[in-house]
């Protein structure tokens, strides 16, 4: 009978009150159900353990921080189950976002997609030279439903979100920098060391005091990004078992260019898009289809 035990697709180890999280799913670290699970109980244990002040994010992989969301799984999927998933994901960098703790990401090589809003989640993101941002969905017949669509342009700006997010390019590390993104650009055998030397400066501050700092600032920049992120779910699960997702996913799948398509045979009647009105609107439909009342009670 073997013995051998599972090497653990997130890993822990804590300097002081730092604790480094190294995603260690080869070759690229694929966020597939199981690393986003393993993340979120990683991040859950950060927050229970009161020896823990900083929380830095790490890759093992040589070439990636994350390279994305896991297509195999995703590619078949309809709009109810891509909802469940997605949700999971969004539970991810939700967990991140909110955690009463600094979260710095120290990125190298590729971090696309789901590994790219992984690290938008995060209150800081070093990098190295060869780090490769990017939101590719576009290319896939799908957007951002991790919470990309919605933290981009609140970190860069609408029209450098649009260029991101509409042609699906990847953006260099310089170029994140310069878009105001990256905090810093580290070489490669200093991008750890810098990370944990700036979480440990960090840890010096009074704890309470850094979280109340963290939460105001998030509510700063958006109180309504609850119902924001809702919105992107929905609108992301329904594109799920369109021709756009089906033929997108299975082009990549294969190492395929995917070919180009018109508007024909859909509209946004016939999917159900709910895109005529944001989810902040007075009357506006919530993701549930309920409309909300116009008094500003808040009540349905």
């Amino acid at each position: 009978m073997s013995t051998e035990v599972a090497r653990p697709l997130v890993r822990s180890e804590r300097t002081g009150a730092v604790l480094v999280l190294t995603l260690d799913h080869p070759p690229v670290n694929v966020l597939s159900r199981a690393v986003l699970e393993a993340l979120l109980k990683r991040l859950e244990e950060a927050e229970a353990d009161p020896r823990v002040r900083v929380v830095v994010l790490a890759s093992a992989a040589e070439k990636a921080f994350a390279a994305g969301a896991d297509i195999r799984e995703m590619a078949r999927m309809g709009p109810d189950e891509a909802r469940v998933h997605g949700s999971r994901g969004q539970a991810v960098t939700r967990r991140i976002e909110r955690l009463p703790l600094p979260v710095i990401a120290a990125v190298h090589g590729v971090c696309l997609g789901g590994g790219c809003e992984v690290a938008l989640a995060c209150d800081f993101v070093l990098a190295s030279p060869d780090a490769l941002f990017g939101q590719p969905e576009i290319n896939l017949g799908v957007t951002p439903g991790w919470g990309g669509s919605q933290r981009l342009p609140r970190r860069i700006g609408v029209a450098k979100a649009r260029r991101w997010i509409y042609t699906g390019r990847p953006v260099s590390a310089a170029e994140a920098h310069a878009d105001g993104w990256v905090e810093r650009i580290v070489p490669r055998e200093d991008l750890l060391r810098t990370a944990v030397e700036f979480g440990v400066e960090l840890a010096g501050k009074p704890a309470l005091a850094l979280a109340a700092s963290k939460y105001e600032i998030l509510r700063a920049a958006d109180p309504s990004l609850d119902a924001a992120l809702d919105y992107e779910l929905d609108l992301w699960s329904r594109l799920f078992g369109t021709r756009d997702q089906r033929e997108g996913m299975q082009a990549f799948l294969e190492k395929k260019p995917l070919a180009a398509r018109d508007r024909s045979g859909w509209s946004e009647s016939s999917l159900g898009f709910p895109w005529g009105e944001p989810p902040d609107a007075p009357g506006a439909s919530t993701p549930s289809g309920k409309r909300k009342r116009d008094d500003g009670s808040g009540r349905d």
